[in-house]
């Protein structure tokens, strides 16, 4: 390249440290999350009315999958999505049947629908 009174340079500069993606993270319960669903967990097996639990973690949501027998389908799932943290809330208590039974962005709030239910399991 010439260098005089009539020619510039121009620089461009090119990063060659590109974002790397990083592989996706799942989502999983908290050890704070965990204590308080777990809690109730045992609070319900006391009471007899649940007597298995598994939990799965996705890369877009945690489940928390309550049994009443361990060959059944759940009796319901507490669901974390975090995506839906600014919209419907992070968690959610879904029934057997499909039906959501409370959403939240508070856990102990949105557990609270299972509460009633214990009440009404313990007292009826």
């Amino acid at each position: 390249m010439l260098w005089g009174q009539n020619y510039c340079m121009a620089i461009t500069l090119v990063s060659t440290n590109k974002a790397k993606k990083l592989p996706p993270v799942s989502v999983s319960f908290h050890r704070t999350e965990l204590a308080i669903i777990l809690s109730l967990y045992g609070r319900m097996v006391a009471a007899g009315e649940w007597r298995d639990y598994g939990i799965s973690s996705a890369r877009d949501v945690a489940i928390f999958a309550i049994f009443r027998h361990t060959s059944e389908n759940p009796v319901y799932s507490i669901e974390k999505r975090p995506k839906l943290a600014n919209k419907q809330g992070i968690y959610c208590v879904i029934a057997m049947n499909g039906q959501v039974l409370k959403r939240g962005s508070d856990l102990k709030t949105v557990l609270a629908v299972l509460e009633r239910k214990m009440i009404r399991a313990v007292s009826g």
